[in-house]
């Protein structure tokens, strides 16, 4: 698989098969992410694997939090800023319709697309979750940085056969989430990411992905 392949064929997956993922891939990954861009070469992500009955107990907690407090709580960051509007706002929106298009979820059946949201708890059947974390004192630029890690992490992820789903949701609970990593009140949380071997049959891993055209982002100048 050449690298144009991998990324063209990645894509948020949310319905995994029940396959293990083989340990030695994900060290291959990332042995080679390590590589990925950073100013300055802080590399600064921090990264836990989890998976087995461990991954099991954290999704048993989190499920349990999740009904406790349905809207978050303990939120260190903001998922999507204030007042998100024009292009931005539209693409989260067109994203959101076509995935639940995909499933067959109407609008009106609030209670369909709740248990459709509530199976990122279980990691969409994924056996392998990475969770990220960081210092609190690092800023933008080094949180640039861990986005180009995970986008190389799940890049590489494809040359071995494997899929992923980042998964910003989990920050919803991120002081919750470094209590049970057991990560210091000195890191903020970032995001998790389920990682296994994508149901390829199902049709929410199926339908088109929306994409603003080249020239709705790019701005050619002195060619």
């Amino acid at each position: 698989m050449n690298v144009s392949e991998a990324v063209t064929s990645r894509r948020s997956v949310r319905q995994f098969i029940d396959k293990p993922v083989e340990r030695e891939k994900l060290e291959r990954v990332l042995e080679k992410a390590q590589l990925a861009a950073s100013g300055g070469n802080t590399q600064p992500w921090n990264a836990i694997l989890v998976t087995g009955d461990q991954l099991a107990d954290i999704t048993a907690k989190i499920k349990e939090k999740a009904k406790a407090a349905p809207m978050g709580e303990g939120h260190e960051y903001a998922i999507y800023p204030e007042g998100l509007d024009g292009r931005y706002e539209d693409q989260r929106r067109a994203i959101g319709k076509a995935m639940f298009d995909a499933v067959g979820l109407a609008r009106e059946d609030g209670a369909g697309r709740i248990a459709q949201m509530f199976k990122n708890w279980d990691s969409f059947g994924a056996p392998v979750q990475l969770f990220t974390y960081t210092p609190k004192y690092m800023g933008p630029p080094q949180w640039s940085d861990m986005g180009m890690w995970l986008q190389t992490v799940m890049i590489l992820l494809r040359e071995e056969g494997l899929d992923s789903c980042a998964q910003e949701i989990w920050a919803m609970y991120g002081t919750y989430m470094r209590e049970l990593l057991n990560v210091g009140d000195d890191h903020i949380f970032f995001c998790g990411m389920a990682i296994g071997y994508r149901d390829e049959s199902d049709p929410i891993n199926n339908f088109e992905r929306p994409r603003a055209p080249v020239s709705d982002v790019v701005d050619w100048r002195g060619w």
